[in-house]
């Protein structure tokens, strides 16, 4: 579903950040992504999201490239087929919890009913049923980051990027929602990459890779 071709990114010259990365994620796949600080995990993550672009090489969702060139048509196809999960769970205080689940069916142009109807079948598929009506704050932070994966997920996106998902989350929580994202992923058929330092998130994907001198390797 999502292919990596040849792809490189330098920010000083002679000094490539990301060397030829090739990768492949299969659809409901969920694939780590590990490596030190400043080894090039978030700026891969923003190539592959559309959000900065590639000196050489190529992205392909469900075999079609991504267009680069064209920052309008690269925003519609985020919101068309990606999810995101992040640290923050940048959820929105002013809006109920189904409403922020609903946002990028919003965006896409859905009437209020389908937002509505598709925003509590995410919240129930992460087990947060019945809490549609409910303001960010008073949810748990594991919680929040729950209701952040239906958000990532309720519009039926080919692919979901995670970075760092459990990082401002004790480990309990943290397992839980490893285990929540692990399944909605697995269910949607979607692909998933995940950037994390964490060895527990890390053992519950699919698939670890290290990204190490601008190479990636098992």
């Amino acid at each position: 579903m999502l292919e990596v071709r040849g792809l490189s990114r330098s920010f000083e010259p002679g000094k490539p950040l990301l060397d030829r990365i090739d990768l492949a994620v299969a659809p409901g796949e969920w694939v780590a992504l590990v490596g030190e600080s400043g080894s090039g995990k978030s700026t891969l993550l923003n190539i592959v999201a559309g959000l900065d672009r590639p000196d050489a090489g190529e992205v392909r969702l469900d075999g079609r490239a991504v267009d680069y060139a064209d920052d309008d048509a690269l925003a519609l196809w985020r919101r068309r087929h990606l999810g995101f999960v992040f640290q923050a769970f940048h959820l929105l205080p002013y809006l109920d919890v189904g409403g922020n689940v609903a946002l990028p069916l919003a965006l896409l142009g859905a009437g209020a009913d389908e937002r509505r109807t598709k925003a509590a079948a995410a919240l129930a598929a992460v087990g947060l049923a019945g809490l549609d009506a409910r303001k960010p704050g008073s949810l748990s932070g594991g919680e929040m980051q729950r209701a952040a994966i239906a958000r990532a997920l309720v519009h039926g996106p080919r692919l979901v990027l995670a970075d760092e998902p459990t990082g401002n989350l004790d480990e309990a929580a943290a397992s839980a929602v490893l285990d929540c994202l692990g399944d909605a992923v697995r269910r949607a058929g979607a692909a998933a990459l995940m950037v994390t330092h964490s060895p527990l998130a890390a053992r519950r994907a699919d698939r670890v890779l290290r990204l190490a001198a601008g190479r990636l390797g098992a």
